[in-house]
């Protein structure tokens, strides 16, 4: 079975400013990361269609809050939940 791990750091997307701003904005919820139950299987990264989470050369991940539309499909991906969708204030 091959790992996620395998997948190259390039070439994919990022996010880049268009024209309309940083999207970040345009939010009602933001995901957040539990890195506790976080089992660094990628699949968020893979499914995010802003790739607006970046995978770190350590092959962990964060979210790029000024990009984040708040679609929540990373949270709906992760296999062991550890991404909650929380109301932004």
């Amino acid at each position: 079975m091959s790992s996620l791990k395998t997948i190259p750091l390039t070439p994919y997307s990022t996010p880049k400013v268009g024209a309309g701003g940083k999207t970040g904005t345009w939010r009602i919820e933001r995901p957040v990361i539990n890195y506790e139950k976080c089992i660094d299987c990628l699949i968020c990264w893979m499914y995010c269609p802003d790739s607006a989470i970046i995978r770190t050369e350590d092959d962990r991940v964060k979210i790029d809050y000024e990009y984040c539309k708040g679609c929540g499909i990373c949270a709906n991906e992760c296999p062991v939940k550890a991404i909650e969708m929380v109301r932004e204030v």
